[in-house]
Order: structure tokens, then C-alpha cells, then sequence
């Protein structure tokens, strides 16, 4: 089903504003609102940011995208037909890397074994420091 249908299916309907957000998160790879309002603004300038943000809550309960926290200030957003990731973020340079579920797959087992805890890996973020500022 594609966004004007899942739009349609919940009494809503695609306006532009909804397309260009779709657009940025999926363009950008990982956007916070203020990311998306400016990639959404170089296309159409008229655009605020209580748009944008109401417009990724409703995309996010139409299962369009996901959000996770990289850092203390806003969620970042990601589309969510990319595939699912665990991300890491070094606090020293601001670096993002994504890995594989399996990288966290010993906890995520641990978890439910012990706790009986299904661990939801795609919200998960792992700080710490990078290869290049550890070192």
C-alpha cells in the first residue's frame, strides 16, 4: 500500500506538504524535524515546523517511518522500508554508524531468556566513542 492509499484509509489525504516530508526523511537517511523542515524548504518555502512535525507523527502511525534518539535534543527520523538497524553514535565527533540486529543478538537473547524481555532493536542507540576517537 503506498502513502496517498494509507493516507486515503485513514480518513486523510496526500497533500504536498506530506509527500516533501516523506521525501526528506527518505532523501536524508536520518533527520531530525529541523533537518526535514530545511531539505522540505528548499522545495516549498511556505512549509512550518508544527507541520513538519505533525506530519511525522501521523507517518510514523502509518508505519512510513521510525524514530529513534541520536543525541538529547529531537527524535531522527528514517524511513521505514530501510532495513533494520542498531545504531551507534560517537559522542566525541558526532559520527553515526549503523549495524546489523545481529551485532546486539547475544543481549537481545540474553533478554528474553532471562527477563522474558523482547528487546525492539530498532529504537536501539549505542553511545560510546569510534574507532578514530578511542584510539
Amino acid at each position: 500500500m503506498d502513502l496517498q492509499e494509507r493516507l486515503r484509509s485513514r480518513g486523510y489525504r496526500l497533500t504536498p506538504q506530506r509527500q516533501l516530508v516523506l521525501e526528506a526523511v527518505t532523501e536524508l537517511g536520518h533527520a531530525t524535524p529541523e533537518e526535514a523542515l530545511a531539505w522540505v524548504r528548499e522545495r516549498a518555502s511556505g512549509v512550518n515546523v508544527s507541520t513538519v512535525y505533525r506530519t511525522l507523527e501521523l507517518l510514523e502511525e502509518l508505519s512510513l517511518v521510525k524514530h529513534t534518539h541520536l543525541s538529547h535534543g529531537a527524535p531522527t527520523y528514517h524511513a521505514a522500508a530501510a532495513p533494520e538497524h542498531v545504531h551507534l553514535v560517537c559522542r566525541t565527533c558526532g559520527d553515526i554508524r549503523e549495524v546489523e540486529p545481529s551485532a546486539v543478538a547475544p543481549l537481545v537473547e540474553m533478554l528474553a531468556a532471562t527477563h522474558g524481555f523482547a528487546a525492539d532493536v530498532g529504537h536501539l542507540t549505542v553511545f560510546g566513542d569510534c574507532e578514530r576517537c578511542s584510539s
